[in-house]
C-alpha cells in the first residue's frame, strides 16, 4: 500500500488505516494508543460526536470537515482493535453498514442490490417507507435474540434523547396518549405532585417527581414534534449567552458578576433578551 506524499492532493480512507495499525504498532507505535481497548476509547468517541452535534448547532461549518475527521477516527480506532483480535476489520464494518441500509431501503433498491433502482414513476410513500423500517428493524432485533421493542436503545444515550426514544417506541405499539391534550394534564398532575413531595420534604420522592414531571415534559416535545435534546441545548445556549451578557456589563462597571445584586442581574438579564 503506497502512503500519500507531504505534496499530494490529500490523504485517502486507506491512508488513515495505515496510519491507524502505525499508531498500534507494538514496537514503534504511540504508546497511549497501544493502551487503549474498546472501553477505554468510548469517552473520546461521546465526546467527538457531541463535537460535531456543537459545530453543527453553532453553523461553524468551517470546522465540520475537522470535527467528522475526528470522529471518523474513532470508527478506524475500533475497527483495528477488531482486526487485532480476529472479529472484525474496517471493510467489514463498511460492508456489514451498506448491506443493512440497501436492506432497510427497498423503495431505494427495489432488488435488495446497491444496483437497483426503482422504475420511473414509482412513487415511494412516506408511511409505507416509515413502517417498512420499523418492521425491518423488528425482524433485526428478533435475530439479535431481542424481543422488547425496547431492547436495542442504548443505556449511554443522553437521558433526555433516550426518554424521547423510549416514547416513540412505545406509542408505535399504540401505548400513547391520543393527543396533547392528555400530555399537558399528565405535565399539571405530575407539577402537582411534584410540589406536595417538596411541601413533604423528602429527597427521594423530590426526585422521583422531579424524574415524572421531566418525563411528562419530553413526552410533550414528542407529540408536537420538538427533538428534545437539541431544543434543549438550544435553551442553554441561549441562557450561556445572556448570562455572558451580564458578565460583561458588570466588567464594564468595574464588578465582579458576584457583586451585582438580583435585581441588577434581572433588569440586565431583561436588556440581554432585547434583540
Amino acid at each position: 500500500m503506497s502512503v500519500a506524499s507531504r505534496n499530494s492532493p490529500g490523504y485517502s480512507i486507506d491512508d488513515m488505516l495505515y496510519l491507524m495499525a502505525r499508531l498500534r504498532d507494538p514496537e514503534d507505535g504511540c504508546p497511549w494508543d497501544c493502551q487503549q481497548s474498546y472501553k477505554t476509547i468510548v469517552p473520546y468517541t461521546l465526546e467527538e460526536a457531541y463535537e460535531v452535534a456543537d459545530t453543527i448547532e453553532r453553523g461553524d461549518y468551517d470546522h465540520l470537515r475537522e470535527e467528522l475527521g475526528d470522529l471518523l477516527f474513532q470508527v478506524v480506532f475500533y475497527s483495528q482493535l477488531g482486526r487485532e483480535e480476529g472479529r472484525f476489520d474496517f471493510h467489514q464494518v463498511v460492508s456489514t453498514l451498506v448491506e443493512k441500509l440497501v436492506s432497510r431501503h427497498p423503495h431505494v433498491f427495489p432488488d435488495g442490490t446497491l444496483s437497483s433502482r426503482r422504475g420511473q414513476g414509482d412513487e415511494a410513500d412516506e408511511s409505507a417507507i416509515k413502517q417498512t423500517w420499523e418492521d425491518l428493524k423488528k425482524e433485526e432485533r428478533g435475530a439479535k435474540g431481542k424481543s422488547s421493542v425496547l431492547d436495542d436503545i442504548p443505556l449511554g444515550l443522553p437521558a433526555v434523547t433516550r426518554a424521547q426514544k423510549i416514547q416513540k417506541r412505545a406509542s408505535g405499539v399504540g401505548f400513547d396518549w391520543p393527543d396533547t391534550a392528555g400530555v399537558v394534564a399528565k405535565i399539571n398532575e405530575e407539577a402537582a405532585e411534584l410540589q406536595s413531595a417538596v411541601t413533604s420534604g423528602r429527597d427521594v420522592d423530590i426526585k422521583a417527581e422531579f424524574g415524572d414531571l421531566l418525563f411528562s415534559c419530553i413526552n410533550l416535545g414528542r407529540h408536537l414534534g420538538v427533538e428534545c435534546e437539541s431544543a434543549l441545548r438550544a435553551t442553554t445556549a441561549k441562557f450561556e449567552q445572556r448570562f455572558h451578557s451580564i458578565e460583561e456589563a458588570a466588567t464594564s462597571q468595574g464588578k465582579a458578576v458576584e457583586e451585582l445584586s438580583l435585581e441588577e442581574m434581572d433588569r440586565l438579564w431583561e436588556e440581554a433578551k432585547t434583540p
